[in-house]
């Protein structure tokens, strides 16, 4: 029987203190080879400040990280050879043509002219670039340049991508054209580390690890994440999101409420018995309302009634 293949990317324990301040404290997980691996959590929940040190940009105060075999924390040169690390403000140069960029970072990494020119082909066609090969870096939108910093990334094809909330701020039809790379690089072999402030970014990914204040809460598939949510999500269907939500926040059952696109999500702890009584509250309240039923939940409902379980007196 063949032993179970080793994670490519183990990190144990890690520590970073800024001042007084954990920005990182104690956080462990591992990354199968080929998957697609999110960090997700809000502003301040050690996302940017974890990937620096598995990219061996920052060293932890305390842990080990090891990347396809190579202590990065005693190595970090060594594991960078491993690697690409996409960091929330990529170094694009400005002054330089798209093409003039991707030769300086095949340069950067010693990339022959011709593996350079083939895979700059394929990955500019994927992401609809190729006829702003002439265009200067500071001209482009911001989502053309967060889809050139991954070509850059990419020329020198790396078995391992740590990109640190890459589509943060990009216009929603260049955050698919983003994904569907990401989703060809991962037939290819490569091992993604992706982190992200979207939460509905963290469907797409084959395993998350829901992060709040340096700590991983919980670490596992989104469907498996969705089964652990305690309670139910009602789905309140209604043009008055906002006059729904101000009438059941706070009732007996409801722990959580969230505007969605189409009305609110209403997190309860017992679907059956709660549905009449939101019925009755906001017919009293004079709210207009479509329907209240069982909801399937986001990755977003689940991370709020997690972290709110977490924080509940054991």
């Amino acid at each position: 029987m063949n032993a179970p293949a080793r994670p490519i990317v183990e990190a144990n324990g890690l520590i970073k203190r800024f001042d007084a301040v954990a920005a990182v404290d104690g956080l462990s997980f591992a990354v199968d080879r080929g998957e697609i691996f999110g960090l997700v959590g809000p502003d301040g929940a050690g996302k940017t400040a974890t990937m620096r040190m598995l990219a061996g940009v920052m060293r932890p105060d305390s842990g080990t990280i090891v990347i396809d075999g190579v202590d990065v924390v005693a190595d970090p040169e060594q594991g960078k050879q491993h690697i690409s690390y996409m960091p929330q403000r990529f170094g694009l140069y400005e002054d330089l043509t798209v093409d003039e960029n991707i030769r300086f970072y095949a340069d950067l990494f010693e990339v022959p002219a011709t593996a350079r020119d083939q895979r700059a082909d394929r990955l500019l066609a994927a992401s609809g670039m190729s006829q702003f090969r002439s265009r200067l870096a500071g001209q482009l939108s911001g989502g053309m340049k967060q889809k050139l910093g991954l070509t850059c990334a990419l020329v020198h094809t790396p078995r391992i991508l740590l990109l640190d909330e890459p589509t943060t701020g990009v216009d929603p039809v260049s955050r698919r054209d983003f994904w569907r790379i990401l989703y060809g690089l991962r037939e290819e072999g490569v091992t993604i580390l992706i982190s992200t402030a979207y939460l509905d970014e963290a469907e797409r990914c084959n395993r998350l690890a829901l992060l709040h204040s340096g700590r991983v809460l919980y670490c596992d598939s989104p469907a498996a994440l969705k089964r652990q949510m305690p309670g139910a999500v009602l789905a309140v269907s209604s043009s008055a999101g906002r006059e729904v939500r101000a009438a059941i926040a706070g009732l007996d059952g409801v722990s959580n409420a969230l505007l969605v696109g189409d009305g609110v999500h209403a997190v309860v702890d017992d679907a059956a018995l709660r549905i009449p009584q939101l019925r009755e509250v906001l017919q009293r309240a004079n709210v207009a309302f479509a329907d209240i039923a069982v909801g399937e939940p986001s990755i977003e409902d689940v991370f709020v009634a997690l972290l709110e379980n977490d924080r509940r007196p054991r």
